[in-house]
C-alpha cells in the first residue's frame, strides 16, 4: 500500500492539518478550547479509545498521528489496527494517552479526518469487491472535496481502487465541451498534439466518445491513448470494446452504480471510473472516548 506521502508532502499535510485545527481552535487572543480549559484540571492525564461504531475499512493512521502531534507532542498513540483493515462495530482501533485537555482538543479534528478517509476507503472497497475477479480496473475521478483531493485519492487507493488523473495538469482529457467548442474530435486532438509538441509535454490523451461514430473517428487518431465511453449502455459498451479490439485503452463512465458496475466490467473495458467513490462517500462512524488515568 502506498504511503500518504506519495500523494502529498509532509509540509502539505502539516499545512492541511493546521488549517483544520485553526478552524476549530481559532486564532488570536481568543483562540483555544475554552470548554476543556474551563472544566478540566490542566495537569490531568487521560487515555482515549478510537473505536469503530459500524463496519468499515479504516484509513488515516498517519494523518491521525500528525493531528495529535500538532495539538500536543506529548500525546502518544498505540495502534491496534492499520490502514486498509476491515473493522467490525465495537473494534478498538487505537488508544491515545496524554494530557486530558489535549486529548479533547484533538478529538474533533482527528475524527473529521479518519471518518472521512475511512468513508471513502469503505465505499471504494464495496465497489471494488464487485469486480475483483475481473481484469477491469476501478478508477476514481476529480469529483473530490475542494482541498481534500490528495487525501481522498489516497483513501481510494486504500480501499482497493486505482486513481485516474490527479488534476488538469497530468493528463489530457478531451470531454464534450472541449470537443464541441473545438469543432469535433479530430480538430480537438490535432490542436492538442500541436500544443503538447510546442511545449515539450509528454501527456496521455483521452477522448470522450458519446456515440459509436465518435469511437470510429477516435480510432483513426494515433495520438489518442484511451477512449472514454460516456453514458453508453453495457450493450453499447460491449460493441464499442469489440470494435476497438485492444487498439486503445477503454474506459466506461457516466452514471455507473453498484448495481450496474459488474455488467460494465463484463464488457471487457480496461477501466471504469466512478465519481461516487469520493463525491458520494458518507463519513463512517467512529468515536473517541476519553477517561482519566
Amino acid at each position: 500500500m502506498k504511503p500518504i506521502r506519495d500523494y502529498l508532502t509532509e509540509p502539505e499535510l502539516a499545512a492541511h492539518i493546521q488549517r483544520s485545527l485553526d478552524e476549530d481552535l481559532g486564532s488570536g487572543p481568543s483562540a483555544g478550547d475554552h470548554s476543556s480549559a474551563a472544566s478540566l484540571n490542566p495537569e490531568s492525564e487521560g487515555i482515549a479509545t478510537l473505536r469503530a461504531k459500524e463496519s468499515l475499512v479504516f484509513a488515516g493512521c498517519e494523518v491521525a498521528e500528525h493531528v495529535l502531534h500538532a495539538v500536543d507532542p506529548r500525546l502518544r498513540i498505540d495502534w491496534a489496527h492499520r490502514d486498509g483493515e476491515h473493522l467490525e462495530p465495537g473494534t478498538s482501533v487505537a488508544h491515545v494517552e496524554g494530557p486530558l485537555p489535549s486529548l479533547l482538543r484533538a478529538e474533533r479534528t482527528l475524527l473529521n479526518y479518519v471518518q472521512r478517509l475511512s468513508g471513502v476507503a469503505t465505499i471504494t472497497e464495496r465497489y471494488a469487491a464487485l469486480i475483483a475477479d475481473l481484469p477491469c480496473r476501478l478508477l476514481d475521478t476529480r469529483k473530490t472535496t475542494p482541498g481534500w483531493r490528495a487525501l481522498e485519492k489516497w483513501a481510494v487507493h486504500v480501499g482497493g481502487a486505482d486513481n485516474h488523473r490527479i488534476g488538469l495538469y497530468d493528463m489530457v482529457m478531451l470531454k464534450d465541451n472541449h470537443i464541441d467548442l473545438a469543432g469535433g474530435i479530430t480538430h480537438a486532438v490535432r490542436r492538442t498534439e500541436a500544443y503538447l509538441a510546442d511545449r515539450g509535454l509528454d501527456l496521455a490523451i483521452e477522448v470522450e466518445c458519446r456515440t459509436l461514430a465518435d469511437v470510429e473517428e477516435a480510432l483513426g487518431l494515433d495520438a489518442i491513448t484511451r477512449i472514454m465511453l460516456d453514458n453508453f449502455t453495457p450493450a453499447q459498451c460491449r460493441t464499442a470494446v469489440e470494435r476497438i479490439a485492444g487498439r486503445k485503452e477503454t474506459e466506461a463512465s457516466g452514471g455507473i452504480t453498484r448495481e450496474t458496475l459488474r455488467a460494465y466490467a463484463e464488457t471487457g473495458v480496461t477501466f471504469i471510473s466512478v465519481g461516487a467513490l469520493t463525491h458520494s462517500a458518507p463519513a463512517v462512524d467512529l468515536n473517541f472516548k476519553a477517561r482519566l488515568l
